[in-house]
């Protein structure tokens, strides 16, 4: 369903997603980094935040799940994007650290800590995970897309659930973008032990 909303609204929502400034955030994420490492943004959207970490000198491999979402980051970046689902990825110990930005609330409660829990194995040991979701309980549907939010002992329950995750930081946020002042985020940083 979220799929089908990003193929048929992609020009849209890169033109509202392309200039949201995450530099904080990624600012964080990137100084747990080594100079030049591994780094997967999955749920690339855009690609905002890829070519925005390539620029910093960071090996980025980029996944989109929606092709013509994938095409426009493409074009946006100059990076490879590939075109992947969550329960697609199968890499191991692969990166340094992975992005997650507004990504994984799109995928089912029930299916949450398997995504998760490929994302902890694509990491080396000691790598870092970033994720961000709606602030919130629900799991509900908004405008033809799933969300799955996530408050705060909704987290600590997914990383109970997934293992082998340490809690770096959980930070609740207003949202970067000027239209959506009143909704909230819930993001985590977390270290592959």
């Amino acid at each position: 369903m979220s799929i089908a909303f990003y193929e048929t609204n992609a020009q849209s929502f890169f033109d509202r997603t392309v200039h949201a400034d995450m530099s904080a955030p990624r600012a964080a994420f990137a100084a747990r980094l080594p100079p030049g490492g591994r780094v997967l943004d999955v749920g690339c959207g855009s690609g905002r935040d890829a070519l925005a970490l390539a620029g910093q000198g960071f090996q980025v491999t980029a996944t989109e799940a929606s092709p013509a979402l994938a095409e426009l980051a493409r074009a946006h970046t100059g990076l490879p994007v590939q075109v992947m689902t969550f329960d697609q990825l199968a890499w191991t110990a692969a990166f340094d650290g992975i992005w997650a930005c507004a990504s994984l609330l799109h995928v089912p409660r029930a299916d949450l800590a398997g995504a998760v829990g490929r994302l902890r194995d694509a990491l080396a040991p000691g790598g870092v995970l970033w994720m961000s979701f709606k602030y919130g309980t629900r799991d509900r549907e908004t405008g033809g897309r799933a969300f799955t939010d996530l408050d705060e002992a909704g987290a600590q329950a997914l990383l109970a659930a997934v293992g082998g995750l340490e809690l770096l930081a959980m930070d609740v946020t207003g949202d970067v973008r000027d239209d959506h002042g009143s909704e909230r985020w819930l993001a985590m940083m977390c270290r592959r032990l």
